[in-house]
């Protein structure tokens, strides 16, 4: 008996990219992702489980690759994509079963092959903070298996964002390092 292939999916699997428009205004920043707290993200504190912070900042990612232009197609029949090298995440506050959320984003920087993107996970009516997250993404070939240049209309797309969220002030947590801070003696 054959067993379907199980493995984690997307809320936004299967969705076509957004039609790119150059004269739209870009929003600084980015508010592509909106979706609530799911029971099975909830642990046995009873709050959003830590892993799923970084399930739901993926989620944003793939919002956010829809926009710029990146969907099944860019991967399946190009053989490109994007791949997370580096992730920071910072939990602010605790989040409940059922609380609305509203993700943004801000990309800090990018050249040719690279994005370093921001997310901040906001309560969606309270509008407090309750996380960010932070991710260095590389853009791959994934035929040759290594970085390759992004084509040059979706450069185009990145580097406007980019123009758009440079006025942006650099989120707090970007770039902080990790450790146990120390008075000293």
């Amino acid at each position: 008996m054959h067993t379907p292939e199980k493995r984690l999916g997307t809320p936004l699997e299967g969705t076509p990219a957004k039609t790119w428009d150059p004269l739209a205004p870009i929003a600084a920043p980015l508010c592509l992702h909106q979706p609530q707290v799911l029971p099975e993200w909830v642990d046995y504190n009873g709050h959003m489980s830590e892993s799923c912070y970084l399930l739901v900042f993926g989620d944003n990612s793939d919002a956010y690759f829809r926009h710029i232009g990146i969907d099944e197609h860019y991967r399946d029949e190009l053989g490109l994509s994007f791949y997370t090298v580096q992730t920071q995440i910072h939990n602010i506050r605790e989040v409940a079963e059922g609380a609305p959320l509203r993700l943004t984003l801000q990309l800090l920087d990018m050249d040719d092959k690279r994005m370093h993107i921001f997310h901040t996970m906001h309560h969606g009516t309270e509008g407090h903070v309750l996380a960010t997250g932070e991710q260095m993404l590389v853009h791959v070939d994934m035929r040759q298996g290594r970085a390759a240049p992004m084509p040059a209309y979706l450069h185009e797309r990145v580097a406007a964002i980019y123009q758009a969220h440079r006025t942006l002030a650099r989120p707090a947590q970007a770039g902080a390092p990790i450790g146990i801070r120390r008075k000293a003696a």
